[in-house]
């Protein structure tokens, strides 16, 4: 499959929004304990109807509030096909069992065998309704992984990211991550898909903000290639090369020094005029080691942000089950949606979950030394300008 790259210009969740998400809501609640208690007896460990109400995120990873939402983003397109979908004793899915059965195996991780299991219902079951989920999520979903669309939500993340560790006009940060994969050996394509550690991996880039939200994605290029060609390759490296991103208002760093909007990266990246990376080598100077530390402080967001991705949608983590190539991707877009919906709906879930940065354990960095002469000056500038100025 073709990689699925930018995706454009992000808005906040509108009226109408909100206004679908008190409509499920209001639906959802006229029966809520009855179905929360149904459902819950069908999962093994959660048969008391109050555990089950106390242990609500413990199932979703989600609260009550965000599973409204989702459901009402996803209503119209899944209650198209409602019928034919059973449980092993005859009684139909409603759509919130439905709902609910996909968020669990997004979010657990676990073999369609043993949800169908826990659920009672056949793993085929599991699968088809995962599957129309992930279809109606990336279709009505979409608003909540894009660009920032106005001047004054980028200079919102642009001054949260200069509290961060003094960086100005900084936009966001970029990382790459391998979705791995167990292929069989009987698949002809597997060597395809075999990475620098002998892994079969899929990659996902992705470009953060401050608050951890994803705002561009590429999908789908084999664990093998390097990052900078994937950059390289992406629709917003095309955009920026054509002034059509990072092209916001120049900022003064000192008399006759300006800098651009721009993104960093780690150095397995190129030195761009809108992308800065660190310094490489030993035994810096302390200006150029002061800039790469406030420069890998502020890495970390993006770093979370992936080790968050796959610590809650679970079946991104690790080794996925042999997967159809052709609907991992979409599988990977759907979580960094969910991903998204958690922090624009301030889901206090999130403040619970654990600040690690470890999503690509066994990956070894790797090390780009293509550099733009601009990007070079700038970089210089900018560093100059850091020096001056307190440590955070």
């Amino acid at each position: 499959m073709a990689p699925m790259r930018g995706l454009k210009k992000r808005k906040k969740l509108d009226k109408k929004n909100e206004g679908n998400a008190s409509a499920s809501g209001s639906s959802e609640k006229e029966g809520s304990v009855d179905w929360w208690h149904d459902f819950c007896q069908r999962i093994n460990g959660f048969q008391s109807p109050s555990k089950g109400l106390d242990k609500y995120k413990s199932v979703f990873k989600i609260s009550r509030n965000t599973f409204n939402y989702i459901c009402s983003l996803v209503e119209e397109n899944m209650m198209v096909k409602t019928g034919g979908i059973s449980f092993s004793n005859g009684k139909n899915l409603s759509f919130q069992d439905q709902v609910a059965i996909a968020l669990r195996r997004l979010s657990s991780g676990e073999s369609l065998m043993t949800i169908g299991d826990s659920c009672g219902l056949h793993h085929s079951t599991v699968s088809q309704v995962t599957w129309r989920f992930v279809e109606a999520l990336e279709e009505r979903g979409l608003q909540h992984l894009q660009w920032p669309s106005s001047e004054t939500e980028m200079t919102e993340i642009k001054s949260k990211f200069e509290k961060m560790r003094g960086l100005p006009n900084c936009c966001g940060v970029i990382d790459t991550t391998h979705i791995m994969m167990c292929l069989p050996t009987s698949d002809q394509t597997s060597n395809v898909w075999l990475d620098r550690e002998k892994n079969h991996s899929m990659v996902l880039q992705a470009i953060v903000d401050p608050e951890m939200r994803f705002r561009d994605i590429v999908i789908g290029w084999p664990g093998k290639m390097e990052d900078w060609l994937i950059f390289q390759s992406s629709s917003f490296n095309k955009l920026c090369d054509e002034g059509e991103r990072l092209n916001g208002k120049n900022i003064e760093l000192s008399e006759g020094s300006e800098i651009r909007e721009y993104i960093i990266g780690d150095s397995g990246y190129p030195l761009l005029p809108y992308l800065m990376t660190p310094y490489q080598g030993k035994e810096l100077p302390e200006l150029r080691a002061e800039f790469n530390r406030r420069l890998s402080a502020t890495q970390m967001v993006a770093q979370r942000a992936l080790a968050r991705l796959k610590d809650m949608w679970k079946i991104i983590q690790g080794v996925m089950w042999r997967p159809d190539k052709h609907k991992l991707p979409r599988i990977i877009l759907v979580c960094c949606l969910l991903h998204n919906i958690v922090i624009d709906l301030e889901d206090d879930l999130q403040d619970e979950m654990p600040l690690s940065y470890a999503h690509d354990s066994g990956y070894r960095q790797q090390v780009c030394e293509a550099m733009d002469i601009k990007g070079v000056c700038l970089r210089d500038a900018l560093s100059h300008y850091l020096s001056g100025k307190l440590p955070p």
